[in-house]
């Protein structure tokens, strides 16, 4: 069998493979994977939308475009739209892949977009987008209340600490 030769003065057995993840951990990545699943949802809408952004924009934001401006404007408006749409789905994945392999930041920081989600939670209109994030930040909040407990603390604990 070939053993790797220890580089830097390292003894080959503090070469170990990485932990397994705990149970919790794994529920956290599983539901990070749904969250990222449900966000997509008010991008989805977003697009079926997209071809009516004349309405949505004399109508609710009370701009006041021709129909020439804001066919001008409409490649830029899906642009933009899918761009923004595609960041909370990303970091979705980001946190559900770093926490996996037991990045202690990602748990932290996790827990931080978890509380600015809380914030975002009152700035919503819509039935169908007030529940969209009603249901990504109940499931933000079972994966961060998993990757706190305490069978999941060992995991994110740093390799050299015993």
């Amino acid at each position: 069998m070939y053993q790797p030769y220890p580089s830097a003065g390292q003894p080959v057995d503090l070469l170990r493979p990485p932990a397994l993840a705990p149970a919790p951990v794994l529920t956290a990545v599983k539901l990070m994977y749904a969250g990222a699943a449900v966000s997509t949802v008010p991008l989805i809408i977003a697009l079926a939308f997209a071809g009516d952004s004349k309405a949505y924009h004399l109508r609710y934001l009370g701009h006041s475009l021709t129909a020439a401006q804001v066919s001008q404007w409409r490649p830029l408006i899906i642009t933009v739209v899918i761009a923004f749409g595609l960041v909370v789905p990303a970091l979705w994945l980001w946190m559900a892949r770093a926490n996996g392999q037991g990045r202690s930041w990602a748990r932290i920081l996790s827990t931080v977009l978890l509380v600015l989600a809380t914030l975002q939670l009152a700035g919503n209109n819509g039935v169908v987008l007030v529940l969209c994030a009603a249901v990504t930040w109940l499931i933000g909040l079972a994966a961060v209340w998993q990757l706190w407990r305490p069978a999941s603390s060992a995991f994110f604990k740093p390799q050299g600490v015993v």
